[in-house]
């Protein structure tokens, strides 16, 4: 039985693990459930060197892209300038 916990206190200190890419690679997908069930992070390495993270995904936030979608209105010409061409100062 697993019993999964939400990662939404990921603000408090998660533990993080470091592995190399070779050993990611077999064993992606255990890796993943894990990081999954003990919202553990996962630092990938190559050569010794870190090259990504692999960290839960936290359902509760909103994606940065299209969180604003249906939360503004745009009223107004957006691209044109603030004020008449008539009106610039040409000194």
């Amino acid at each position: 039985m697993l019993i999964s916990f939400p990662c939404h206190w990921r603000s408090i200190r998660v533990k993080t693990k470091t592995m190399p890419a070779g050993l990611f690679k077999s064993k992606c997908l255990a890796v993943m459930d894990e990081v999954q069930t003990k919202c553990e992070t996962v630092i990938i390495t190559k050569h010794g060197k870190p090259v990504a993270k692999l960290v839960p995904v936290d359902s509760d936030r909103d994606d940065f892209y299209g969180s604003m979608q249906g939360k503004i209105t745009i009223v107004g010409d957006i691209v044109g300038p603030v004020i008449p061409e008539e009106q610039w100062n040409l000194d």
